[in-house]
């Protein structure tokens, strides 16, 4: 009975059903980008849609193309007081993460690192995880800050969890002199894995 089981998942027809299956759902995927590529480029979005499937559609945008220049020193000025705040002691590495919700609050957030370095958490997490806890749901912006000249973007796990909770927002990075560049999320994942790719 047990070689019955295991030859039928094994079949060949079983493999076919579950790559047509994958490929179905892939095909799915392009079909909503290509539909997102005809947004015009550099569209900002409003915040209620950062939540819809609209949300997760990749879109290019330059530097410069949304977002003021006091808004973004708004944003940076928190995140570079957040900074201060990091838990550093291995890697001397302060990072602070400001994300701004949908109604214009600004939650901080810093690295807080571990003896086992796994269990470090990066200041974007800990920002997103405080928004979260503390009941907001949308948000349109974050600044990131370390004391580096060239722009430190979000690892990547913290990609992954920012696109998921986000969707597409303005990334503002910056060192302690000043904004140093601006990326929309897609443009930092550009593949991402998500929830349109369970089904």
């Amino acid at each position: 009975m047990s070689e019955r089981r295991s030859a039928h998942r094994r079949s060949p027809t079983n493999r076919r059903s579950a790559l047509d299956r994958r490929t179905a759902t892939v095909d799915m995927a392009h079909d909503d980008r290509r539909k997102a590529g005809a947004r015009r480029a550099g569209e900002r979005r409003i915040g209620a849609e950062r939540r819809d499937d609209a949300a997760w559609q990749p879109v290019s945008i330059d530097e410069a193309s949304s977002g003021s220049p006091d808004a973004d020193l708004v944003l940076h000025a928190a995140a570079t007081e957040a900074r201060t705040r990091a838990q550093a002691h291995y890697s001397n590495f302060m990072v602070g993460a400001a994300l701004e919700t949908a109604g214009g609050e600004i939650i901080g957030g810093c690295n807080i690192e571990n003896a086992t370095y796994g269990l470090t958490l990066c200041a974007e997490r800990v920002a997103l995880v405080k928004a979260l806890s503390d009941g907001h749901s949308i948000f349109t912006r974050m600044a990131v800050v370390a004391d580096t000249e060239a722009p430190t973007p979000p690892c990547g796990p913290c990609r992954q969890l920012l696109w998921e909770y986000c969707g597409d927002i303005d990334i503002i990075l910056g060192n302690l002199n000043g904004p140093t560049g601006r990326f929309r999320l897609s443009a930092l994942l550009p593949m991402p894995f998500d929830r349109r790719l369970l089904g």
